[in-house]
């Protein structure tokens, strides 16, 4: 038999060799041979980023309700009671219902305080409370679903908290007893993102008839009241 040259067998051995090597070279580096590395899904992960963010939902409608509204405000005197006292910080509350979304009962307790400064000297003078309370009806018409005005008017009743007397002698003896007290309201109202809440500002005018003057009164006994109010609709 003839021989094969010795260079040739070692090339053989050599390749067969290196053959066997490379999985195993593979295998300890836990390296992964192209045919089983596994597809990127590059579309699945595209279409996630380009996706728009889902919206928010819109907010639930505003609906009629139960009502509380706190005002704080300033109370004036028009009448011949403006020389008597002065401008007086007034606090008033309304509890009411909504019968329709564009109208509405309540009942009002409001509070102030004053004194006889604008006509006693300082040692004279007398600070004292008014307080009352009554009903109102609001009528509400909205500019959009956010913003409305309304008017109101309403009727009740009101008096000076003094000891007896102390008002008879500068002619108001009227005003310490509770009296017929009727006017009306204009406001503004400014709904939140939350639908319970609202804000709001407004001015009333009434007729306080308790508080004229009873022997040479001038004018009617006209007050008016400023001021900014918080809503809460249940």
């Amino acid at each position: 038999m003839r021989r094969l040259p010795a260079t040739p067998v070692a090339l053989l051995a050599l390749l067969a060799f290196a053959a066997d090597a490379k999985p195993a070279r593979a295998q300890v580096t836990g390296e992964t041979s192209p045919a089983t590395t596994p597809p990127v899904e590059t579309e699945s992960s595209a279409g996630i980023l380009q996706e728009a963010p889902l919206e928010a939902p819109p907010p639930p409608p505003r609906h009629k309700g139960f009502v509380v509204e706190s005002r704080l405000g300033a109370l004036t005197f028009l009448g011949d009671f403006k020389h008597l006292a002065p401008t007086a910080p007034w606090w008033h509350v309304d509890a009411g219902y909504e019968l329709l979304k564009w109208l509405g009962v309540f009942a009002y307790g409001e509070l102030s305080f004053t004194s006889t400064s604008q006509l006693e000297t300082a040692a004279n003078t007398i600070a004292f409370p008014i307080y009352g309370f009554g009903g109102s009806l609001r009528a509400t018409v909205h500019a959009t679903d956010r913003v409305a005005f309304f008017l109101e008017g309403n009727v009740g009743t009101m008096r000076a908290d003094v000891p007896k007397g102390a008002l008879a002698d500068l002619g108001f003896a009227n005003a310490e007893r509770f009296g017929v007290v009727f006017g009306g309201r204009l406001g503004f109202e400014w709904y939140q993102v939350d639908r319970h809440l609202a804000f709001g500002l407004d001015v009333g005018v009434r007729d306080a008839t308790g508080f004229a003057e009873q022997f040479i009164g001038t004018s009617p006994p006209l007050m008016i009241d400023a001021s900014a109010a918080v809503r809460y609709t249940f």
